[in-house]
Order: C-alpha cells, then sequence, then structure tokens
C-alpha cells in the first residue's frame, strides 16, 4: 500500500472543499498564462517580431504536435506508475513549475541570428516548452480524475478550472499587447519578453498554491498488475473516448485557427487592430458567465446531450460571423458573445466526460489507468492546436498575407474564413461525433455506484 493510499483512501462520494476546488482551478490560470500567449500571439510574434515566414511557423506549430505524440503517452505512463507520498500526478506540479516558468520565457527571446537561425530556435523552444508544458499539465489535468469520482463533484470542480483558467485567458487576451506596448517602450520584443517574465513567476506562484491544497484520493484497484500493453489496449477500446480523442482534435484545431487569426482579423479586415484584445476581453468574460450552466444542465440532460447541443448552436453562430461588414462592429461582438455563451458549457463537461471514460474503463476492464487515458486525450487537444496553427499559418501563406502591409482581397477572405466559417464547420462536426459517445446520464450512475462498491471492499 502506497503512502498516498494510507493518506487518502479512496472516496467515490467524497465532496470537496471550496479552497480545494479554488487551489486547483489556479493551476489552470498558471497554464493559460503559457497556453493563450501562445495560442493568441505566438503566430504574430514570430511573422511580425522576430521575422520568420508564416509558413515556417506553421511547420514549427506541427512539428511540435507531432513530437507532442511521443511525449503526452509517455507522461502518461510515467505518472500512472508514479508512487511518491504526494500521490501520483500531483509532485510533476512541484517538480516541473520552474522549468515551465523558464522555457516559457526562452520562447519569446529574439536572438539575433540569421533568418534560418531563428527559425530554428524558434521552433527548438517551443519544442521544449511544450514537452515541459506536457510534463506539468498533463498530470494537473489527470489530477481532476483521482480528487473525487462523484460526477456532480467533478463537474463543479472543473467549473471553478475553467472560472479560473478563463481569467488567465482574460489576463493574457486582453492585457498582453498592452503590458508589451508600456514595457517595451516601443520595443516589441522587449515587450513580449517583459510580459512573458511577469506571466512565468505568477506562474510559478499559482501551481505552488495547486500543489499545496489538493490531494488525491482515487486509486486504482489494490491487485491490478502492471501492464502496458492491457492499458494500451483498453484505452482503443473503450468507445467513449475514441469519440472524445475525436472531438478533442475538432475543437482544439478550430481554436487554434481562430485564436490565431484574431489579431490579424481585427488589424486588416476591420482596420483596427486595437480592438482585438477588447474582443477577447468581451468573449471571454462571456465565457465565465456561461460556465456555472454546465452543472444544472448536464445535470438535467446529461454531459453528452448538453455538449452535442452546444457546440452545434456555437457552430451556427460562427457561420454567421462572415456575415458583418467591417463597420458592422456591433454584430460582430454581438455574435461572438452568443457563441461563446452557447459554448461555455462544454468546457467543464469535456474534462469531466474525459475522466468518466477512465472510470467507463475500470467498470468494464476492472483496470485503471487515468494518466494514460488523460494524456492521450490532450494529445489529441494539442495536437489538433497544432493542427489549428499551422493551417492557420499555411493559409496565410496560401492567400498571400504579406506582414504589416494593406492585404489583398484574397488575404481578406482567407482571414475571415478562418475567423468564422472554418472554426464553425469544425463545431458542427464535434457536434456530430459526440452521437456515438455512449456513456449516459443512466450509465453515469450506475458506474458510480457499483464502482463505489468495489472499492469499498478493497
Amino acid at each position: 500500500m502506497s503512502a498516498a493510499e494510507v493518506e487518502a483512501p479512496a472516496n467515490s462520494g467524497h465532496k470537496l472543499s471550496i479552497g480545494e476546488k479554488l487551489g486547483y482551478g489556479l493551476g489552470d490560470t498558471a497554464s493559460h498564462f503559457v497556453w493563450d500567449m501562445v495560442g493568441f500571439w505566438l503566430l504574430v510574434f514570430y511573422t511580425d517580431v522576430l521575422g520568420i515566414t508564416p509558413a515556417a511557423a506553421g511547420t514549427i506549430m506541427l512539428v511540435a504536435r507531432i513530437w507532442d505524440m511521443v511525449t503526452d503517452p509517455i507522461m502518461g505512463v510515467i505518472s500512472d506508475r508514479t508512487e511518491t507520498r504526494w500521490g501520483k500526478f500531483r509532485p510533476y506540479i512541484r517538480w516541473m513549475t520552474v522549468p515551465y516558468a523558464l522555457c516559457a520565457i526562452a520562447a519569446f527571446l529574439t536572438p539575433d541570428f540569421s533568418d534560418a537561425g531563428k527559425a530554428i530556435y524558434a521552433g527548438a523552444t517551443y519544442m521544449l516548452l511544450m514537452t515541459v508544458f506536457t510534463a506539468i499539465n498533463l498530470p494537473y489535468s489527470s489530477l481532476a480524475g483521482v480528487m473525487t469520482a462523484d460526477s456532480g463533484e467533478r463537474t463543479s470542480l472543473n467549473q471553478y478550472r475553467f472560472a479560473c483558467a478563463f481569467i488567465g485567458q482574460l489576463i493574457v487576451s486582453g492585457l498582453a499587447l498592452t503590458l508589451v506596448k508600456v514595457l517595451g517602450d516601443n520595443d516589441p520584443a522587449l515587450g513580449y519578453q517583459l510580459t512573458m517574465v511577469i506571466f512565468a513567476v505568477v506562474s510559478v506562484i499559482l501551481f505552488t498554491i495547486t500543489f499545496r491544497t489538493t490531494k488525491e484520493r482515487v486509486h486504482p484497484p489494490r491487485d491490478q498488475q502492471t501492464d502496458l500493453k492491457q492499458d494500451v489496449k483498453n484505452l482503443f477500446q473503450t468507445r467513449p473516448w475514441v469519440v472524445l480523442f475525436l472531438v478533442g482534435i475538432c475543437s482544439f484545431t478550430l481554436f487554434a485557427m481562430q485564436n490565431s487569426v484574431t489579431a490579424y482579423y481585427f488589424q486588416y479586415y476591420i482596420l483596427d487592430g486595437e480592438q482585438a484584445q477588447l474582443f477577447n476581453v468581451v468573449g471571454t468574460l462571456a465565457l465565465i458567465a456561461a460556465i456555472p450552466l454546465a452543472k444544472p444542465l448536464a445535470g438535467r440532460f446529461g454531459n453528452r446531450n448538453v455538449f452535442m447541443v452546444c457546440s452545434m448552436l456555437t457552430g451556427l453562430w460562427y457561420i454567421l460571423l462572415f456575415l458583418p461588414g467591417p463597420d458592422d462592429l456591433v454584430w460582430v461582438y454581438w455574435i461572438n458573445l452568443l457563441g461563446k455563451v452557447s459554448y461555455a458549457p462544454t468546457v467543464p463537461l469535456l474534462w469531466t466526460m474525459i475522466a468518466h471514460t477512465a472510470d467507463y474503463s475500470e467498470w468494464k476492464n476492472n483496470r485503471r489507468a487515468t494518466g494514460l487515458f488523460f494524456s492521450a486525450a490532450t494529445l489529441s487537444m494539442k495536437f489538433g492546436w497544432g493542427i489549428g496553427g499551422a493551417v492557420a499559418g499555411y493559409l496565410l501563406a496560401g492567400y498571400g498575407y504579406v506582414p504589416n502591409q494593406p492585404q489583398s482581397e484574397d488575404a481578406i477572405t482567407g482571414i475571415k474564413m478562418m475567423m468564422t466559417v472554418y472554426p464553425g464547420l469544425l463545431y458542427i462536426l464535434a457536434a456530430v461525433l459526440l452521437v456515438f459517445y455512449n456513456i449516459t446520464k443512466q450509465t453515469e450512475a450506475q458506474m458510480q455506484t457499483e464502482l463505489a462498491e468495489r472499492r469499498a471492499g478493497d
């Protein structure tokens, strides 16, 4: 028996305190200081500040996602087999915090290299940052699956998580460019570097709080033997997980594409680049306001049904966003606001549903591999993020984008499509995929009851 089991025996119905939920959530604020700096501003930093081509930037993001296909499962396997007095997942939050901060700063430096040298430096630092991000964020995400086995508490925990996450997003999307301008004093390279230093230091503090305020309670069956081959086999035989893997790719492809081109959309189509930050702030506030709808809606209609309907509605709103002209700024804001409110409940539900797939495997096969299940799911999301960033870079090049110049009609059309129609279609595709997700509200209740009985007998 491990020290973690002695300290915190499995309790399927454990209720989490507000302090523990908030402490856990602050870890995603820290994660978003990097994730959203990459998602919102890294492409424009690469093309307009560091000075590499959009195609090169897109290739860097795609190659890094291929690398994630190696590191994410490895990290999941390692964390599942970790035994410390802090548990399986919490120790990585402690060990990787400082490397995470240092790599984030390095990714936004602007060395005086040749064009090829800059591209190589950008690729190397980005891949290193994503590797360290995996080493801390994968265990962090997996932690939510072992703090409690209660479905309602998991949804509540993830509501806290993503309220905190979107506060991080709000700061990055709404304040980062202002900090770059103020701290850089007309030197954007210096501004990005100092801004990232601030975010990195705050991240260290927040991850430390997460480590100190959380506890692991759900453990694998005591008689479970280590068998990587069997764990991987169970993973791909778990249909709900396969569905969420594909949904994750769709979702994060569209997020990355849309976030990457927001700055271009406002600078070259709306002709008011300063609006990009306000647009992001309004959208993020809508997400924060609507996230609390997740628990009551899921309690009444079930996780899958809520996710499916919300994703479909969101897709329709963003396709409609193609229609407003550059002078119809009010409509641009309103349609985006409606899209964010429609989608907000799905954000915590996705992570609750991933935890349920680990429960489903334990229920069906009497084997639990929480870290592997979360690693494979986060891999799909990061892979989608890489695809979206790469496609955005390639499409910008294909549509004829030229940095810091008035754009052609083709380039403007391409930027609009990446901001509206392409993401909208992917939202709808994610909704269609969820038809095949077979963990219903009734199945969740049955799993929770039967697993609680098994654990009580251990």
